[in-house]
């Protein structure tokens, strides 16, 4: 062979190995290369797979369906296992299978006795990656200097072996990172990480339990009622904790559909189930260093609980189609205003996951608790939106301040928000006065009515709560999203409101019929 043909078919090896899918045709075509150099009628590269040998590749009219599915036990070939020790090519004599190892294809060939055989290393570096084989019907030997020109290409193979495996790890990383910065540019947009310092006493020793804990990597329940600010918390866990300057990730257990929310927590692989056209990683991968919030985890399904339960007791899990597990560091919180105590005596959530999520429990107060943070609460709800609006200076006057104090706050602090943001609207200046806040007209309380009118017509706060939502969805025609929606009203999620409907046995179609 020609020194010409030689450097060119090396080159093509190389850069098969670097392009799209190439390792196998790489492999076909360093097999065929092998031909011109040690004829063959089975040519084979096992890999190997913890302490086994399994084929990657066969060539040669002996190759079948058999021969791609053998696998080989490094205990079992002792000799083998001094090939890759040695790092030496060497060729199989009569002798070698009548007292030795016995062949590496007994009862999968039937190849006569003392036939060609040779078993190449495939080493690169440090890495072993597997062996080449060459096998012949007939009997005889290969050439010494043949075996050694072998041993020196199987140095080759194993450098592009590795290079294709590298190249392969570089492009799942990349596609990680792209994934994990599409996450967290959509999951931290428009929303401050900074956990103000409070005047309330009830807010001071939160604060202080929670920058505590922040220091561990133990797991924190975050409580409280909807909107008072539970992601804010978490926000300022994650930001206190050794783990700041990695990924903070948050998912909506509640908003996502059953049957997508497992691939969303814990990825798919392609082909997993229709539409999975590509790898994808969970929100648990690309979270690994840092921290995930699992936000309204009382709405989880109960067969993704048992999957949570292993990654909290073990750190592994497996994506979506595959069957081998990944491990990942990640601290988890925990957010809710589900009962969980009454969700585990209804069957809805699994008491052993409570008890792993609720090693630090954390509840926030109700805004209508601590009226005295208004002013640091509007401080920092303004400064967010002076950021995103461009409008520098935003304050509330004090008249403006006395008014917001006079609300009890069914929305906690995602209603204020709500109404700062109106009232930066209304505002031709900085300064918000009373007439820019546009707080509701109702009385957070109004289902109470009932009772107070017919006082002997007292029920059950669910009854209650039941008719408040009928009442609702008949005001917004049976509309749950959207402008003037029933969620709206209500100042709930569209998704929280959904799940106590199904809860209380409300139809929305029934009630916009009525």
């Amino acid at each position: 062979m020609a020194v010409e043909d030689l450097t060119r078919d090396l080159k093509t090896l190389v850069r098969m190995a670097s392009s799209e899918d190439g390792v196998n045709h790489m492999l076909h075509f360093g097999l065929d290369w092998v031909q011109r150099l040690a004829p063959y009628d089975l040519a084979t590269i096992f890999l190997v797979q913890n302490q086994e040998l399994a084929v990657k590749a066969a060539r040669g009219k002996l190759a079948n369906p058999q021969v791609m599915h053998h696998r080989l036990s490094l205990s079992e070939f002792p000799a083998i296992r001094r090939i890759l020790e040695t790092r030496r090519a060497r060729t199989f004599h009569e002798d070698d299978h009548s007292h030795g190892d016995g062949d590496p294809f007994d009862g999968v060939l039937d190849l006569p006795h003392g036939h060609a055989c040779m078993v190449v290393p495939l080493c690169a570096g440090q890495d072993t990656i597997g062996i080449l084989t060459l096998d012949r019907a007939s009997c005889g030997s290969y050439p010494q200097a043949t075996v050694d020109l072998l041993e020196i290409y199987g140095q080759v193979l194993a450098m592009t072996l590795l290079l294709a495996d590298q190249n392969e790890r570089l492009k799942r990383l990349h596609g990680e990172a792209i994934e994990r910065e599409r996450i967290l540019a959509h999951e931290l947009s428009g929303n401050s990480t900074e956990f103000a310092d409070y005047t309330s006493a009830s807010m001071k020793k939160l604060s202080q339990k929670a920058s505590q804990v922040a220091q561990t990597n133990t797991p924190v329940l975050i409580l409280g009622e909807t909107g008072t600010g539970k992601e804010r918390l978490a926000n300022a866990i994650h930001a206190w904790s050794p783990r700041a300057l990695a990924p903070f990730v948050k998912i909506n257990c509640a908003a996502i559909p059953e049957n997508l929310l497992e691939s969303e927590l814990f990825g798919h692989l392609k082909g997993a189930f229709t539409g999975a056209t590509r790898n994808r990683p969970g929100r648990f991968q690309m979270a690994n260093g840092g921290t995930i919030l699992l936000d309204e985890i009382g709405e989880m399904p109960l067969p993704l609980q048992a999957k949570l339960l292993r990654v909290l007791q073990e750190g592994t899990f497996e994506p979506v189609g595959s069957d081998r597990s990944v491990k990942v560091d990640v601290r988890v919180l925990a957010a809710t205003h589900v009962d969980l105590v009454k969700a585990i005596e209804e069957k809805r959530f699994r008491e052993d996951l409570y008890y792993r999520i609720s090693v630090f429990p954390l509840t926030v107060p109700p805004l209508r608790e601590r009226l005295e943070d208004l002013p640091d609460l509007c401080a920092s709800l303004l400064s967010d939106l002076s950021k995103r609006s461009g409008r520098k200076g935003l304050k509330v006057s004090p008249s403006g301040m006395a008014k917001l104090s006079s609300y009890t706050w069914p929305g906690n602090v995602r209603e204020l928000g709500n109404v700062l943001e109106r009232g930066a609207i209304l505002s031709q200046s900085h300064i918000l006065e009373p007439a820019d806040l546009d707080l509701p007209s109702h009385k957070p309380l109004e289902i109470c009515s009932l009772t107070q009118a017919h006082p002997e017509a007292l029920v059950t706060l669910a009854e209650a709560e039941r008719r408040h939502i009928l009442k609702a969805l008949r005001h917004s025609g049976g509309k749950i999203y959207g402008e003037n929606g029933a969620a709206e009203i209500l100042d709930l999620k569209p998704s929280t409101l959904q799940s106590r409907m199904k809860k209380l046995g409300i139809r929305r179609k029934v009630v916009a019929t009525t």
